[in-house]
């Protein structure tokens, strides 16, 4: 029998790989263990091509943006040539961070000691460095990391080894490419941190099983059925479509619907997972992506990403609607967070044992058995 003891094999989350009518979910080391977040760190994170935000957040020459992925220091930029650059925020000299939080700039300067670097990289200046041996300022640069866009969205790949961005979403981009988010531009962005485990996060937004009750009072009732047909897709991809209202108070449109969505009905709804952390819910007049950020074993940022075609900008009631929108995405989220924090909660809980799966955790199901499949070798060797 499955418990919650902390013996790291692949004997001790077998259970999940059964058919669903007789699987059951994992013991919460998978959840807390910092050996675990390490292997997902290395085996995932540092592997998958990641998606930070939008083009119009670095949409001029010198805007930029500086993250954090799970301690591995980013930089995203537009050069002076309107080429998106990527690179590890660490300068060359100690390592120390040349850009912070998001801007425009000219140059970036190591707030340490003065070296400069220009926006394609390239270091211009070095203070007090003329007489190091064998080291040429010409040549020194930060290091580059793969970067690429899809559909309006940026993403970086820290493997050397990666393959071509429109590989990695082919699967995605067919499924809904038909959405037009190129045509689409942000209008609002919600960013919170959450007590738990990433992957909680991430399976939560794949539970179709919780609707209906935790969110009765906000989206769930407007959720037409939960009995749905899931799309699994390799690399842990889920995709399904259905009936349901909009993402606003009273579930109706506050827009219309997307003009190349004209054909579908108000109430369209499709969602899709690409993994490891890319939630997406779009409805027929928006584009709303959830990302979950892993901080800690127990800890985890959501940033929540609502799109809009740019021809709505201009709506009398723009202002007043999107607020109307955000209203309705905190009150649901604070919904979720609850349980997600009680869930980790019961991850490191005594008397924890993984319970068995229902019918309506399809998706919950599949990328489960695909993250475990990336970190096997750590419970291999446990």
């Amino acid at each position: 029998m499955m418990d919650g003891s902390n013996t790291k094999s692949l004997e001790a989350v077998r259970g999940v790989y059964a058919p669903i009518s007789r699987a059951r979910h994992l013991p919460g080391y998978i959840y807390n263990s910092p050996e675990i977040f390490q292997a997902e760190k290395e085996l995932i994170f540092m592997k998958d091509w990641l998606c930070l935000g939008r083009v119009e957040e670095v949409e001029n020459p010198g805007d930029y943006m500086a993250l954090r992925i799970m301690g591995e220091p980013v930089l995203v930029c537009r050069d002076q040539e309107n080429r998106i650059n990527a690179f590890a925020n660490v300068c060359r000299h100690r390592g120390v961070e040349v850009a912070q939080g998001r801007g425009n700039t000219k140059e970036f300067m190591c707030p340490y000691h003065g070296w400069l670097y220009n926006l394609t990289g390239k270091l211009v200046g070095a203070p007090y460095m003329k007489e190091a041996e064998n080291f040429d300022v010409s040549t020194c640069q930060l290091r580059s990391v793969h970067s690429g866009v899809w559909a309006g969205w940026v993403f970086v790949n820290f493997d050397d080894n990666a393959v071509p961005l429109e590989t990695y979403v082919a699967d995605f981009d067919q499924r809904f490419s038909f959405l037009r988010q190129e045509d689409c531009r942000l209008a609002d962005k919600y960013e919170a941190d959450f007590d738990c485990n990433w992957k909680l996060l991430v399976e939560n937004f794949l539970d179709w099983y919780h609707v209906g009750t935790l969110h009765i009072g906000t989206i769930g009732r407007f959720v037409k059925t939960l009995e749905i047909d899931m799309d699994l897709k390799s690399k842990g991809g889920v995709f399904f479509t259905y009936d349901a209202g909009a993402q606003t108070p009273s579930g109706e449109l506050l827009f219309g619907k997307m003009p190349w969505l004209s054909d579908k009905p108000d109430r369209f709804s499709t969602t899709g997972l690409l993994s490891p952390n890319f939630n997406f819910f779009a409805r027929a007049e928006n584009v709303r992506p959830f990302f979950v950020w892993p901080l800690a074993p127990n800890r985890c940022r959501l940033s929540i990403m609502t799109l809009f075609p740019k021809e709505y900008f201009g709506h009398p009631k723009f202002a007043e609607n999107i607020e109307l929108y955000r209203k309705q995405l905190v009150k649901t989220t604070e919904e979720d967070r609850f349980m997600v924090e009680s869930l980790q909660n019961a991850m490191q809980a005594k008397n924890y044992q993984p319970g068995p799966m229902s019918k309506l955790e399809k998706g919950v199901h599949h990328f489960i058995k695909h993250n475990l499949d990336r970190i096997s070798p750590i419970l291999s060797s446990g």
